[in-house]
């Protein structure tokens, strides 16, 4: 890899969004790649915005993504995506999970929130958009927690993660408590079938 690869994170909290970081940044280390990661977390609690920066390359100054320079946008939750997108370069890739999650200010006001209005916008202004039937791959895995797995395996499925489903496994393997083993690599499974 002769240049750096920035990866954003976006979600809401509680959805696994920094760990999905931290096993990218693991796995590229693995690689022998030095990576910089960041986090800005708002409400510092479930249902805040969560938004991971992943650099990776040979040299790397800031942790930070500079805005039109994500190679990859790994959102969560649309709206969360949505918001973020100024920070994908103009050719890059975003991987959205379809299902939505009203935002606090929105449940707050009771002010409405559509989730598919947002995945059609993200149509209209990605070059490259691949929208995870995230409730499908809850109900196959049992579980909506393996999300942020499923968002890695699609983007590792999909060759624009800068680590191969094989060494996404080993990371969940490595990284993750025995006790999630088969929950995390059945979702990977399931999403790369």
């Amino acid at each position: 890899m002769t240049e750096t690869r920035n990866i954003l994170l976006c979600g809401v909290g509680g959805q696994g969004t920094v760990l999905a970081s931290k096993l990218i940044a693991y796995a590229a280390m693995k690689q022998g790649l030095s990576v910089r990661t960041s986090e800005t977390i708002g409400m510092a609690q479930r249902g805040g915005c969560v938004v991971s920066h992943v650099r990776i390359g040979r040299e790397i100054d800031s942790p930070l993504v500079p805005r039109g320079s994500a190679d990859l946008l790994l959102g969560f939750e649309p709206g969360e995506a949505v918001r973020c997108l100024p920070y994908l370069r103009a050719d890059g890739t975003a991987i959205v999970s379809r299902r939505a999650v009203p935002p606090v200010t929105a449940a707050l006001s009771g002010a409405a929130y559509d989730g598919d209005a947002m995945l059609a916008y993200l149509q209209k202004k990605a070059a490259r958009l691949t929208v995870l039937e995230s409730d499908d791959i809850a109900a196959a895995c049992g579980s909506s927690r393996v999300l942020n797995i499923a968002l890695l395996a699609a983007a590792a499925k999909a060759d624009v993660l800068g680590i191969t489903v094989e060494e996404l496994k080993d990371a969940v393997r490595e990284r993750l408590s025995p006790k999630f083993h088969a929950l995390n690599l059945g979702a990977i499974d399931y999403v790369c079938r």
